[in-house]
């Protein structure tokens, strides 16, 4: 079993549907032993939570907590077929991390074709740096088109833990991840492993991720969990194709 370091998909209270403050999830976290923890919730089309305004007052949250490094981001939704993010791009700017998703309560499922454009418009997003739990077979989509263009945008695609729960909502998970874990060992693009944690006890826990990246025998090297300069070096590469100065 690796060592990861890094949950960069995590929702508290703010989320309207999610059960621990901030507090209890960093806390959390450092008892785990983590080096970075990135909260995300949900934008505001999703009902329950937070409005823009939530946002945009990042700057009173300490970003360290003793070894733990906080990142405060979105896990953004994805409004159309153009890839057309939830949050206005001055809002996006100012995120320390946005991840991109497709949510059935914001999005109806369009056509293979639109659902491959909507995520492919998100990924030429300058500061997407992360695609959200892709495997959602509601969406049907072009896997080898997306993986492709994560690679050549250097995006980051999430192999999200909690699809893979028996009682998850998302359809057809584990085969997809397993097309998408194909995909990306075969054209060595990164992923990163993700908690989708909804309350602090399920912080870092990867383990059904993990067991089917050993099933498939996906190497190590293409884990970014495993090292915070690994996962830095992959946000900074695409803000550097992009041209973006944080």
């Amino acid at each position: 079993m690796s060592h990861y370091v890094l949950d960069t998909h995590t929702h508290t209270i703010a989320s309207g549907h999610a059960y621990s403050t901030m507090k209890e999830m960093i806390d959390t976290a450092r008892e785990k032993g983590l080096e970075l923890l990135a909260i995300t919730e949900h934008g505001p089309q999703l009902k329950g939570s937070v409005t823009e305004v939530y946002f945009r007052n990042f700057k009173v949250i300490p970003r360290r907590y003793g070894s733990l490094e906080l990142m405060m981001g979105i896990e953004a939704d994805i409004l159309d077929a153009q890839g057309t993010l939830g949050i206005p791009p001055q809002l996006q700017e100012r995120m320390d991390y946005i991840i991109a998703s497709l949510h059935p309560l914001v999005r109806t499922p369009m056509s293979p074709e639109e659902n491959t454009s909507a995520y492919l418009g998100a990924i030429c997003n300058p500061y997407v740096c992360t695609l959200g739990h892709i495997d959602d077979g509601k969406y049907e989509c072009d896997y080898e088109a997306i993986v492709r263009e994560a690679k050549r945008t250097f995006t980051l695609i999430e192999i999200n833990s909690s699809s893979l729960h028996p009682k998850a909502s998302r359809k057809n998970s584990r085969e997809n991840l397993r097309e998408i874990l194909r995909l990306c060992r075969e054209l060595d693009v990164p992923v990163v492993l993700d908690s989708d944690a909804h309350i602090c006890y399920d912080i870092a826990n990867f383990a059904r991720a993990e067991e089917l990246l050993q099933e498939e025998n996906f190497p190590e090297e293409l884990v970014v969990n495993t090292s915070v300069e690994k996962f830095k070096a992959c946000i900074e590469k695409k803000r550097l194709y992009f041209r973006v100065v944080k």
